[in-house]
C-alpha cells in the first residue's frame, strides 16, 4: 500500500530532490515553537535535538520543505505536527507573512547560514504551542528553555548551520532577548 506522503504528487524521489537541489533554491519553512504567558510574552522556547545529514547531533528549529502545490500554512502545520507530535496544538499565525526570511547556502561564507546539500530559502515563524509536545520522527528530544538560555553562547555551540542566528532574529523581533 502506498503511504500518504508517497501518494502526494508534490513529493520528490531521492534522485529528483538531489537533482533539484543541484539546480534550484528549495523553499523551506522554519518554526520556533514557544510557550507564552497570559499576556502573550514568551516564557519558553522549544528546540529540537536531531541527527543532522552529516551524522552529527544538533539543536534546531522545526524545519522542513514545502512541497509543490502545498500551501505554506499546511507545510508549517505538517512539520510542527511531525516534529512536536499530534497533541502540540500549534497556533498557526493568521497572516503567513514570515517574521524572517533566511537563505542557506552550500558555502557558509555567503550568508553565515549553511546547508551543505543546497541553496535553501526558509520562511521563518514564531508559533505558540499550547498542548503536550513529544518529539517524533527524526527528532530525538525537545528542550524547553527560557529565551535567555536559548540565546546563550552555549546554545549557539549546540546549533549548526547558523540556525542560532535565525533564533536570535526571531526572538529579537518580539522583544524576547
Amino acid at each position: 500500500m502506498t503511504s500518504e506522503v508517497e501518494a502526494r504528487s508534490g513529493w520528490l524521489s531521492a534522485d529528483q530532490i538531489r537533482d533539484a537541489r543541484a539546480q534550484l533554491p528549495i523553499l523551506y519553512v522554519e518554526a520556533l515553537p514557544v510557550r507564552c504567558d497570559s499576556v502573550g510574552s514568551i516564557v519558553s522556547v522549544g528546540l529540537l535535538l536531531r541527527a543532522m545529514p552529516d551524522g552529527s547531533i544538533s539543536r534546531s528549529l522545526v524545519t522542513g520543505r514545502v512541497m509543490y502545490g502545498e500551501l505554506v500554512r499546511d507545510a508549517l502545520l505538517r512539520h510542527l505536527e511531525k516534529d512536536l507530535g499530534n497533541m502540540a496544538m500549534p497556533q498557526i499565525p493568521l497572516s503567513m507573512t514570515p517574521v524572517s526570511v533566511s537563505e542557506y547556502f552550500p558555502n557558509p561564507e555567503v550568508s553565515g547560514l549553511h546547508d551543505p546539500r543546497q541553496h535553501a530559502v526558509a520562511l521563518s515563524y514564531i508559533v505558540p504551542v499550547s498542548g503536550d509536545c513529544a518529539p517524533s520522527q527524526a527528532s530525538l528530544d525537545l528542550a524547553w528553555l527560557t529565551p535567555s538560555e536559548a540565546s546563550s553562547p552555549e546554545m549557539a555551540s549546540e546549533m549548526t548551520g547558523g540556525q542560532h542566528k535565525v533564533l536570535l532574529t526571531l526572538l529579537a523581533s518580539v522583544g524576547a532577548l
